[in-house]
């Protein structure tokens, strides 16, 4: 019998769960759309929310709870447009809405607001979508996003962030990386991730970040 570990190169589905104002989750996310030009992968990609995961978490800086509180908006227009116009485009508003708050850096200056109108209409989805901004707590959208975190916060417990990823079933915060690999070296950072996921007692490997992210 042959001792040689074969690596896995193919899976069918994997699911993606992202906070559009995290960093290291758009990071997460330029690897895995890489991976899937260079393996047989199929993505779904989730709204999940750092503002649903800080919720009545007093210890965090006055200037982090105004990033979150600034933070429903996004989110609510991404599930809004999912609900209204087809899942498709849940990636197309992510891409838009992250591509100018990450590469671009507007967001500081500019506010997420104004980036998220101009994203609307780069996919080609009605301007009244804005709308769902300041929904109140308990309606159909905000019903609606806690139910899609809660699906990935679930899988991986809520001491961890955004993004998440569930590889044949089995879902990781992570993985953290900057900058993401292209081509080849995605893929064997996805075989690598797969293999991890397929053994039942697999946790956790770490280490400090010595790096902000890399955007190219």
């Amino acid at each position: 019998m042959s001792s040689e570990v074969t690596t896995p190169t193919t899976t069918a589905v994997a699911d993606f769960w992202f906070d559009p104002t995290c960093p290291w989750a758009w990071m997460t996310s330029r690897w895995i759309s890489e991976v899937e030009k260079v393996r047989d992968v199929t993505v779904r990609w989730h709204v999940m929310s750092l503002s649903v995961l800080n919720e009545g978490r007093d210890e965090l800086s006055e200037e982090y709870k105004k990033g979150l509180a600034e933070g429903w908006g996004p989110v609510r227009v991404i599930i809004a447009a999912q609900q209204r116009h087809g899942e498709e485009y849940v990636k197309q508003l992510y891409d838009a809405v992250g591509t100018r708050i990450h590469p671009q850096g507007r967001r500081k200056e500019e506010g997420l607001k104004p980036l998220v109108v101009e994203a609307l209409a780069e996919v080609g989805l009605p301007a009244d979508l804005i709308e769902v901004w300041d929904n109140t707590p308990g309606d159909d959208v905000d019903v609606a996003l806690r139910a899609s975190h809660s699906e990935g916060i679930t899988q991986v417990g809520e001491d961890v962030g955004t993004p998440i990823v569930a590889f044949n079933g089995t879902a990781f915060f992570g993985p953290v990386i900057t900058p993401a690999p292209k081509g080849e070296e995605a893929g064997k950072l996805w075989d690598g991730a797969v293999l991890v996921a397929g053994y039942p007692g697999f946790y956790e490997i770490k280490r400090t970040r010595t790096q902000g992210p890399i955007f190219d």
